[in-house]
């Protein structure tokens, strides 16, 4: 795979609430400190799906631990904002297959506020860190908004 990074250390979006809540569940999942003094962009590179990543990766192939550890940290980043801004636990749930199919969900009480099915998860990336937090983002809103809605399964 190339290992020329994507993410550029002046990038705004690596200023973002995201992008540290991402870096927290990265370091999170770090046992080892192999992320000890690495750069923030280098740290989050490896989320990043270019055309060209992705041409070098197999259509078919299975998620080894690190892909999933990764998915589950980008899922646990989004449960966390949700946490904040609601003031509610947010708890996400990842299930997969040793093929890479299978379903993210984040409940909130006895509410599902987001609900994701997962398909080729050994591909699983975004374009730009923009286009990350954008799809964060998006996460973020709807489960908000459907808190919003339902507050009272919410506080179940």
């Amino acid at each position: 795979m190339t290992t020329e990074l994507v993410i550029a250390h002046t990038d705004p979006v690596l200023k973002t609430e995201f992008a540290t809540e991402m870096l927290r569940q990265m370091n999170a999942i770090d046992s080892y400190g192999t992320y000890e003094g690495w750069a923030p962009e280098k740290i989050l590179d490896p989320y990043m799906m270019t055309k060209e990543r992705r041409r070098e990766i197999p259509i078919v192939g299975d998620p080894d631990d690190i892909i999933i550890a990764r998915v589950k940290a980008f899922y646990n980043a989004i449960a966390s904002m949700i946490e904040r801004e609601c003031g509610k636990m947010a708890v996400p749930m990842v299930h997969l297959s040793h093929e890479g199919f299978g379903r993210a969900i984040i409940t909130v009480g006895k509410l599902v506020v987001m609900d994701r099915t997962l398909r080729d998860v050994h591909r699983f990336g975004f374009p730009t860190l923009g286009k990350m937090k954008d799809e964060a983002d998006k996460l973020l809103s709807v489960a908000l908004e459907i808190i919003g809605k339902y507050p009272e399964a919410a506080d179940l």
